[in-house]
């Protein structure tokens, strides 16, 4: 990409999205393409299809989704299901029709097995089942990796799946029900210090394993993905399985190659808010993946490694999650899933 490509940013307004957009800015790409939920219904194919040939992107980095933790997942598997393989359709359709130069599509982790070995490589995709909790948002994302791996092939496009590991960060949602677990355990760790709580609960035995990636690394990441240069990018978009007999789909994984347990997270969370009080594990909440770890070898291969770490981040999602209580109880309204 040059400063001056026309780039198009879906989602820009969710975690994800907005960090790919602070870095780009940071970066010196000023020719955005930016529109939110309220003004672009990605779930319209028509209204797509229009924004698509109208604006002309050159480059699209497709983050907007229906997102949300476990709890929000298990209440409304239907949404998670038709609205992502909308969003992501629509979007890929009209990416091809607009004759896009690159798209980076954002998946998640929860694509892969619930038991495939660890750490998670992409080849491990679609060998075995998926964690039941999230099973209709991982099968959404696994749908757009199989549309991009199609139009690559058949169509000769040059689409991207990008496999994050759980990410934080600065732009979160932080919905007591439908937020992921770094914003919840936020939310109420803090909420137990200003009432003075003696103690948090924390859903699940707090023993599974999880890998905790900064959003301004992931949008570093998708940055310098879509910077390669051609042949390096290229060597990236899989390849025809059946001419090849090889499984590769056009997916790599980002990540920051080591984990930590619920509760060490817990623990760590609590400190950075400044809470003193203890911390109960539900057990009659369900615990999810036993353990979730990418194999980022790839990415390191190609030059990239993540740069945040933990405690840095948390302390500026914190941060994030202050400015967001005021602008809440400011009747500021904020992103609740849909983005």
């Amino acid at each position: 990409m040059k400063a001056a490509s026309r780039i198009y940013v879906a989602g820009h307004r969710g975690l994800v999205g907005s960090a790919i957009v602070r870095v780009l800015r940071a970066r010196g790409f000023d020719n955005l393409v930016l529109r939110g939920s309220d003004e672009l219904d990605l779930r319209d194919s028509a209204a797509t299809e229009h924004f698509m040939h109208s604006e002309r992107p050159e480059y699209v980095f497709l983050a907007a989704a229906r997102v949300g933790g476990i709890m929000a997942n298990y209440r409304y598997p239907v949404e998670f299901l038709q609205d992502n393989l909308a969003i992501q359709g629509n979007v890929i359709a009209g990416a091809f029709k607009a004759n896009v130069q690159r798209l980076l599509f954002l998946g998640s982790s929860c694509i892969y097995p619930k038991h495939a070995p660890q750490p998670l490589q992409e080849r491990h995709l679609l060998t075995g089942s998926l964690e039941p909790t999230n099973r209709s948002y991982a099968l959404a994302k696994i749908a757009g990796i199989e549309l991009c791996w199609s139009y690559n092939r058949q169509y000769g496009t040059r689409f991207l799946a990008v496999m994050p590991t759980n990410l934080y960060g600065p732009g979160d949602n932080y919905h007591p029900e439908n937020s992921h677990v770094i914003p919840g355990l936020l939310r109420k760790f803090h909420d137990a210090k200003i009432t003075g709580a003696p103690s948090v609960s924390v859903w699940g035995t707090g023993r599974p394993r999880r890998e905790f990636l900064y959003s301004d690394d992931l949008a570093d990441a998708c940055l310098f993905l879509m910077s390669l240069p051609d042949d390096r990018f290229g060597s990236l978009l899989g390849a025809d399985e059946h001419a090849t007999g090889v499984f590769e789909p056009p997916l790599i994984n980002v990540g920051v190659g080591e984990d930590l347990t619920i509760a060490e997270l817990a623990e760590a969370v609590g400190q950075v808010v400044g809470y003193t009080g203890g911390v109960v594990f539900d057990v009659s909440k369900p615990d999810g993946t036993p353990r979730k770890l990418l194999d980022v070898s790839r990415m390191h291969r190609l030059g990239w490694r993540a740069k945040t770490r933990l405690r840095q981040g948390l302390e500026s999602a914190y941060r994030d999650f202050l400015g967001w209580t005021e602008a809440d109880r400011a009747g500021k309204p904020k992103a609740a899933g849909l983005y």
